[in-house]
């Protein structure tokens, strides 16, 4: 009886384990001139998941995105593997802030009294460090730019915008 009970017990956590696992790693970026501020928004969306798993594995600690000084963290990391630039120089990503969750993660920028200008260059390499089938996708939108989509992933992390 008592092999019975461990087979039993191995099958429950693994059950347990394959329905806390995911295998798609999908990040979702909008970018769009919001008219009525005059500024570029930029909308980060992760999964929760991936996220805490990365800084768990950045840090040795868990990290609750509801406290500021840990926000800050994920804020440093995103900064270095996140950039929009022209001509080579980085343009300026405000930090609006972080809305976290038990599924996303979902973080908001924005180019304060900016429209995207023409020849504009995007870094996106979130996750892809960490997770090499991190895939994300960018969506890009504003006056006069019909609305493109941009893939980026470990092999593609660097790319004009459309």
């Amino acid at each position: 009886m008592t092999r019975l009970k461990a087979v039993l017990l191995a099958a429950l956590l693994w059950c347990s384990a394959a329905a806390q696992a995911h295998n798609f790693h999908v990040g979702l970026t909008e970018i769009s001139f919001n008219p009525r501020t005059g500024s570029t928004e930029v909308v980060h969306t992760y999964t929760a998941h991936d996220v805490e798993a990365l800084l768990m594995n950045l840090y040795q600690r868990n990290v609750d995105l509801g406290l500021e000084e840990d926000q800050a963290v994920f804020r440093r990391y995103l900064e270095k593997q996140f950039r929009i630039t022209v001509n080579g120089k980085a343009l300026p990503l405000h930090w609006v802030g972080v809305q976290a969750n038990v599924d996303t993660i979902n973080v908001f920028q924005e180019i304060e009294k900016t429209e995207l200008p023409p020849g504009a260059v995007l870094l996106d390499g979130v996750l892809t460090d960490f997770l090499p089938q991190q895939v994300n996708n960018v969506n890009v939108s504003g006056p006069g730019r019909p609305t493109a989509s941009i893939v980026f992933n470990r092999d593609r992390r660097e790319q004009p915008l459309p």
